[in-house]
């Protein structure tokens, strides 16, 4: 039996005046304890590892010796270096910098297919790698936090430098030429669309969504007391000539339709846009999944087409977390300026210190490191889906962090999602995201949360369910 070899998250920061060899060091100690690389895997050659990382191999020797001492790694004669059979007895220990935790043998531990249950492998979409976010970036932002005292008064669009900073983001990933009094700074994207909805949505009015489509959006505008008005998407994204009558406002995702994955083509953003301006209607782009696409270049944001029937969203719950609790909206500064005040009105603010720390991710570089880290993981996985499912037919891999897989007719997808769970794959049927009636018998996986090997052995499971 052949022994995978683990795929590592691993970065090293010249900056840090941490040494190159204790920064390997704690990064994998840290990708044990996380789970992200497990007991028995096979960790890459001290020169493989060099290459890939552009360091010295004494940097990575270093590194194997002080983990082999403390009892982390192990070697097999003639068969390289693996993750030892441990656990931690202190596992916080390292997040705080205290003592170094011990690792203990697991010895007591009852193990997969001896009668103890494992965890379920996490194919739900959504979810992105919060363990692949490097220790050490993640500690700089929110050292930098603590050292911005707090403000006198919150500013109600969000804290100067941050909007500031945000441009220059925009501009470089998404080629919008935008201004910071046209930024205003949320706790993500259902947030934005809640403020846009109390500001702009009078009881009655017809607000679009697409079907299927995002859940929350639905509830979002429907608590707002809007009449919510399912919009038809085929696997191009929404289809702007059958967009029903009356629309104050449409929610759409052109850039990866969730959950179809559909990349909506340059005439129907153009004749959604011509809608607008000829309607009335205002256009909330959910820019979601547009910073990972892999096979086509990513299409410019519907904003930057025509910034006057168009507002903006973005959000880091997909880049790094859902836990971060930071987003953005972008609009034209008189709305953006109405967004403010509302939220003053009823004290709605997002946190100072997740500000601060998202600046300090996005002045040093590190966000968008990250993203291209991402960007690169996220391909390998789905190109692992895309390889065990063929010939399947696999709906939106060309960007994001999930796919639709259509099933046979005789297959209902409810049945599947339950015989998945038994064997320990937790899956999900797109019926959720419609309105009305379902018009697509598929799942939903997600590939964002499951390592490559895992999910490897998740996708065979399906493949032999179908």
């Amino acid at each position: 039996m052949t022994t995978s070899r683990a795929d590592l998250p691993l970065v090293v920061d010249r900056a840090d005046p941490s040494p190159l060899s204790a920064q390997l060091v704690s990064q994998l100690r840290s990708a044990v304890t996380s789970g992200v690389v497990l007991a028995g895997e096979r960790l890459p050659s001290s020169r493989d590892l060099a290459a890939t990382l552009g360091v010295s191999r004494t940097v990575v020797t270093t590194a194997y010796i002080q983990l082999f001492a403390e009892g982390w790694l192990e070697g097999r004669h003639g068969a390289g270096t693996y993750v030892a059979e441990v656990t931690p007895a202190a596992a916080p220990a390292y997040a705080t910098g205290h003592a170094m935790a011990t690792p203990v043998a697991r010895t007591s531990t009852p193990r997969p297919g001896n009668g103890a249950p494992s965890a379920p492998i996490e194919l739900r979409p959504g979810i992105p790698w919060a363990a692949g976010i490097e220790p050490g970036m993640w500690r700089r932002a929110w050292r930098h936090a603590g050292t911005r005292p707090p403000s006198s008064w919150p500013d109600g669009l969000g804290v100067p430098e941050l909007r500031a900073g945000l441009v220059h983001y925009l501009r470089r990933s998404r080629a919008l030429n935008v201004t910071p009094d046209q930024i205003l700074i949320t706790r993500g994207v259902s947030n934005g669309l809640t403020a846009i909805a109390a500001a702009l949505m009078r009881p009655g009015d017809r607000a679009g969504v697409e079907e299927p489509g995002y859940q929350s959006a639905r509830e979002v505008l429907s608590r707002a007391g809007a009449e919510v008005v399912p919009c038809r998407v085929d696997f191009r994204g929404i289809v702007p000539e059958e967009l029903p009558a009356g629309l104050r406002l449409l929610y759409t995702t052109p850039a990866h339709q969730y959950p179809l994955g559909g990349r909506l083509p340059v005439t129907r953003r153009q004749a959604l846009t011509a809608w607008a301006r000829a309607t009335g209607a205002l256009i909330v782009e959910d820019d979601y999944d547009g910073e990972f696409r892999y096979d086509v270049a990513p299409l410019p944001a519907l904003y930057s087409m025509d910034p006057e029937v168009v507002i903006y969203l973005g959000t880091t719950s997909k880049t790094l977390t859902p836990v971060m609790g930071a987003g953005w909206l972008v609009a034209s500064p008189d709305l953006v300026s109405l967004l403010a005040r509302r939220r003053r009105e009823i004290s709605e603010r997002v946190p100072e210190p997740v500000q601060y720390a998202l600046l300090a991710l996005l002045s040093s570089g590190d966000l968008e490191r990250h993203v291209r880290r991402m960007r690169l993981e996220y391909a390998r996985r789905r190109a692992v889906l895309v390889e065990v499912l063929a010939p399947a037919r696999l709906l939106g891999d060309t960007a994001g962090m999930h796919v639709v897989l259509e099933l046979p007719p005789d297959r209902p997808a409810a049945d599947v999602v339950a015989a998945a769970a038994e064997r320990g794959v937790a899956v999900c049927t797109v019926d959720r995201y419609y309105a009305g009636r379902p018009a697509l018998n598929a799942i939903a996986l997600g590939y964002g949360a499951t390592p490559r090997r895992r999910l490897r052995a998740a996708a065979t499971i399906l493949r032999d369910l179908l």
